[in-house]
């Protein structure tokens, strides 16, 4: 959407319109701008700048303050729309969305002129302004949905010498996982554009930066982005069970179970950028009585470790004198990653110096998911204790 908050505010408000709003802290306390009306941006105004900051760029601008649960009720009606277009939505924030539209396209029905449908639509019904992007994959739809707003609609190639060609002039900290710090040491680097980055060899990439974060740099840089779309009957929980073909007595093959359960399941948070708040165990002894458990955790994460400590302990609670015939492993209350800033940015930008204090345990999942992806599941083993 196109200054979310801002045009809430401006049409609902129409002596607001065409005039530069604000919407965030106020100007005289210490805050930050959350959203900024496209009038007010010409004044260079933009989200995240402090709002002081913002008051002396345009002292006639109108300040108002966050109105969230409005803007909730308005997210609502927005998803809404996009289902009745496609049963697979992933909300990414408040106001964005991921779309999987490949089933509704015909020889008479084009993803543009369903996109042009798509805001339509939006503007029929709430009257406000969306951006789409076009793209055959996550990364790519996404950048593209900002490169022409308001109301833009653009559409990136599908062949990959093109995909190289619209990625090349852009700016490498337009890139996914390009923070602070990475951007500062490319820019050390001699690299500033993505043709730039493009030009680097995948393996001087991993000497600067690390393996991991070395090749996701390499392929973003290509338009590379193998992440499935999660649905937002997908987002509300992940789960992984196992059933056995014999009842099982033997507690330590539960327990090797357990954690290969819990395992993917924190590689699929992490592969979707999801962080779970609420653990749940599932054990069914034979015939057929099931036992659920659950935990919330002190904070959201997806690190192994934290998901295996707080499953096993659910695990340990559990009577051991009775034949399992299934067990499982599950998360909910999950929420995106990018909404708390921190753990997305750390688990993409290693050369942050906060990183390399508070991450160890996110840097080797995602070093061990690559490894697994590259070699196979069972490449790494886990010898846990809790």
């Amino acid at each position: 959407m196109d200054a979310f908050f801002a045009a809430i505010e401006q049409r609902d408000r129409p002596e607001l319109r065409g005039k530069p709003v604000v919407v965030g802290s106020s100007p005289h306390k210490r805050g930050v701008v959350s959203t900024a009306s496209y009038e007010a941006r010409l004044y260079g105004i933009h989200s995240a700048m402090p709002s002081r900051t913002a008051y002396q760029c345009c002292p006639h601008a109108h300040f108002l303050p966050v109105n969230m649960a409005h803007y909730q009720e308005e997210s609502q009606k927005l998803m809404k729309i996009l289902q009745a277009f496609s049963p697979d939505v992933e909300p990414l924030s408040i106001d964005e969305a991921f779309l999987d539209v490949k089933g509704l396209i015909t020889p008479n029905l084009s993803p543009q002129s369903l996109s042009a449908e798509i805001q339509q639509t939006i503007r029929d019904n709430l009257q406000l302004a969306a951006s789409i992007g076009i793209a055959g994959n996550k990364f790519l739809a996404k950048l593209a949905s900002g490169t022409n707003k308001p109301e833009g609609l653009t559409t990136v190639p599908h062949d990959p010498d093109e995909i190289l060609n619209w990625l090349a002039p852009m700016d490498v900290s337009a890139m996914w996982g390009v923070g602070s710090a990475t951007l500062k040491l490319l820019r050390a680097k001699g690299i500033f554009l993505v043709r730039d980055l493009q030009a680097q060899q995948k393996v001087h990439l991993q000497s600067w930066f690390g393996v991991s974060h070395g090749e996701h740099l390499w392929q973003i840089a290509r338009g590379i982005d193998e992440r499935p779309l999660m649905t937002d009957r997908e987002l509300k929980s992940i789960s992984n069970e196992h059933t056995f073909n014999r009842d099982c007595e033997d507690k330590e093959e539960i327990r090797k179970t357990l954690i290969r359960l819990t395992e993917e399941v924190g590689r699929r948070l992490r592969n979707t950028n999801l962080v779970a708040t609420t653990v749940i165990l599932k054990i069914r002894y034979a015939p057929f009585n099931t036992h659920t458990r659950q935990r919330r955790l002190p904070k959201p994460t997806n690190a192994d470790k934290d998901l295996l400590t707080a499953g096993l302990s659910l695990f340990n609670r559990e009577r051991q004198d009775k034949p399992v015939r299934l067990v499982g492993f599950g998360t909910s209350n999950l929420s995106i990653t990018g909404e708390g800033k921190d753990l997305q940015g750390w688990l993409f930008d290693p050369a942050n110096p906060q990183a390399r204090k508070g991450d160890t345990k996110a840097h080797l999942d995602y070093a061990v998911d690559q490894i697994r992806k590259k070699y196979g599941r069972n490449s790494l083993q886990r010898g846990f204790r809790e």
